[in-house]
């Protein structure tokens, strides 16, 4: 099960209990201690998986009544065991559940669980890696905390399928004093540790896909460099630091990054619209029935979303499945309008959120932000014209000029004033993109509120799943999605989703509804015309999601640092990067653009 991204405790102490597990993050990577810690961001991989399987053989908790807590205090008769004892000390500030106290021939001893291997010294002997005897030493302080004496200690390596003696010397335990001063200090001063670059830790870490410790870097150059050159942005960041092993240079086209993978990436995602359909749960398994008729069955861990449309419901135990396990429920109209997402809480990220609200009453920084956006827009629709259209080099001309043009520009109307301008260009050389007659005519630019025809229905359903993947992207990040810089944050809707989601219009949405027309994926009995407005019929739906599926799964290359991945890790990594600017880490936004 995910750990729980809510702290309920209720002091008003500047920092609540440590655990113990995170004081092991801070001697392994500090960046991911304060990630975990004081921003509770986690991220699953498949490492911390296996050590959660792993746990779950000693974390049955032992009964725990006054006679074994007097039994604690003695010392345990040799052979009895305890198992997920949680105890927790004010003295030291921190809180632990130990794997297994056990009674040994010379008195107690305090065991932990690994999933890895022991560090191996040039004798071939075994022993502990520092992290996990300072994790260890600091159960120990916690049962002496509470009257308990314990003679040894030892690691559970599971790859290596045996224990491994950690002696408790005053040395060790003076070690994990200082070591739990230091994390403290650092979670209390507020500044994130820069990422350690070139180092397994940093680029293989459970908190790699929201570290991006070359990407951070990276950007951090161009921090210094931009803050250099601009009085005002001077004034909006702190002087920051570039961590101590960075080279200064970004990633050579030949040598690309491994690309940030975060949890559920290769999951499924479930669509449902058949009207009286139920979505249920048995057992470890998501059931879709029809009039009580099993239709489909997929694993919960092999779902990575649900889509329902129209009269579709949700059984009470499956929705609560979703939320423990971070599964988004997304509900959307039968016509295809986004409803709204079933979704568990967000991570903290507290520092962003803060940052977010602060540079947004900065004008300059909207706008700034905004003119990254609107001329990576009009960068890709230029791209998609180029690609897939037939058009006059001057119409090319005329929207890149329109796109360098948003340099500029001195304020938020005049950018829209741009964006309009290059959209109503666009949109008049669209039907040239379309192989068919017939699509040609019905196209007459661009309408919506409803869609008036087949071409613009699927443009707006488009639109409203993008707008819907970036909310939930943006969630899950850190940020809110209500918030944006240039998109109006009123009425409900999702400003800073609008905000990312322009570059991707191009793109995705535009791309798919081309894709589909010109392959003769869907024909004029797909779509539903009525006084309402054009949609898609539920078979139309089908065929459009498929497309969808595809064109999100497609792996196109990062612009800045050349490593590929899918569109909708892309979306992802863009929100991470707005995510850096509005915490501090860098003052520029890089919009995505493909060539």
């Amino acid at each position: 099960m995910p750990e729980s991204p809510l702290s309920t405790d209720g002091s008003l102490a500047p920092q609540p209990p440590m655990p113990v597990r995170r004081l092991h993050n801070y001697l392994y990577y500090p960046r991911l201690f304060y990630l975990q810690w004081v921003e509770n961001i986690f991220e699953e991989n498949a490492d911390t998986a296996t050590g959660t399987a792993l746990h779950r053989q000693a974390d049955a908790p032992s009964r725990y009544d006054e006679d074994k807590s007097t039994a604690l205090r003695e010392g345990l008769p040799e052979g009895a065991r305890l198992r997920s004892l949680r105890l927790e000390s004010e003295t030291l500030g921190l809180v632990g559940v130990m794997d297994i106290v056990e009674g040994g021939a010379d008195g107690n001893c305090v065991v932990d669980y690994k999933k890895g291997s022991a560090r191996r010294l040039e004798d071939g002997t075994r022993t502990a890696k520092e992290a996990d005897a300072v994790q260890i030493a600091a159960y120990a302080l916690l049962l002496r905390e509470h009257g308990t004496s314990v003679e040894s200690a030892a690691i559970y390596y599971a790859e290596d399928k045996r224990r491994v003696p950690v002696e408790l010397s005053e040395e060790l335990l003076n070690k994990t004093m200082v070591a739990l001063a230091e994390a403290k200090a650092i979670a209390a001063a507020g500044q994130m540790p820069p990422p350690l670059v070139n180092a397994r830790r940093g680029d293989h870490g459970s908190a790699y896909p929201v570290c991006l410790p070359k990407e951070s870097a990276w950007w951090a150059q161009a921090r210094e460099r931009t803050l250099a050159d601009d009085a005002q942005l001077r004034l909006a960041f702190p002087t920051g630091e570039l961590p101590p092993d960075f080279t200064g240079e970004p990633p050579a086209d030949h040598d690309p990054m491994p690309p940030p993978r975060p949890p559920r990436d290769d999951g499924e995602l479930l669509v449902v619209q058949k009207p009286g359909s139920q979505v249920g749960q048995r057992g470890g398994e998501f059931v879709v029935t029809v009039q009580r008729e099993v239709v489909r069955k997929l694993p919960l861990n092999q779902v990575r979303g649900i889509y329902l449309y129209g009269a579709v419901q949700m059984t009470a135990q499956a929705a609560g499945s979703c939320l423990e396990n971070g599964i988004d429920v997304a509900y959307f109209a039968a016509s295809g309008r986004f409803l709204g997402l079933l979704r568990g809480l967000p991570m903290s990220g507290v520092d962003a959120r803060i940052g977010q609200t602060k540079l947004f009453q900065e004008p300059f920084f909207r706008l700034k932000i905004a003119r990254e956006c609107i001329r990576a827009k009009i960068h890709n629709q230029r791209v998609m014209l180029m690609r897939n259209g037939d058009v006059p080099d001057k119409v090319l001309r005329l929207l890149a000029e329109t796109r360098d043009a948003t340099e500029d520009t001195r304020d938020i109307p005049e950018l829209m004033g741009c964006e309009g301008a290059a959209a109503n260009i666009y949109f008049e050389q669209f039907a040239s993109m379309l192989k068919g007659a017939e699509w040609r005519f019905d196209f007459q630019g661009r309408n919506r509120r409803p869609p008036r025809d087949p071409v613009n229905a699927l443009l707006s359903l488009g639109y409203s799943i993008l707008a819907k993947e970036l909310a939930g992207v943006c969630h899950a990040v850190g940020l809110d999605p209500f918030l944006g810089f240039m998109h109006q944050p009123r009425y409900g809707r999702p400003a800073l989703a609008l905000d990312l989601m322009e570059e991707f219009r191009p793109l995705v949405a535009d791309s798919v509804a081309i894709t589909l027309i010109n392959r003769g994926e869907i024909d004029p009995g797909d779509f539903i015309r009525s006084a309402n407005g054009t949609f898609l019929n539920e078979q139309g739906r089908r065929r459009f999601w498929e497309a969808w599926f595809r064109r999100m799964d497609n792996e196109v290359s990062h612009p800045q640092f050349g490593y590929k991945m899918s569109y909708r890790r892309m979306l992802e990594v863009q929100a991470r990067q707005l995510w850096r600017v509005v915490r501090g880490d860098t003052p520029t936004y890089h919009g995505f653009t493909t060539r």
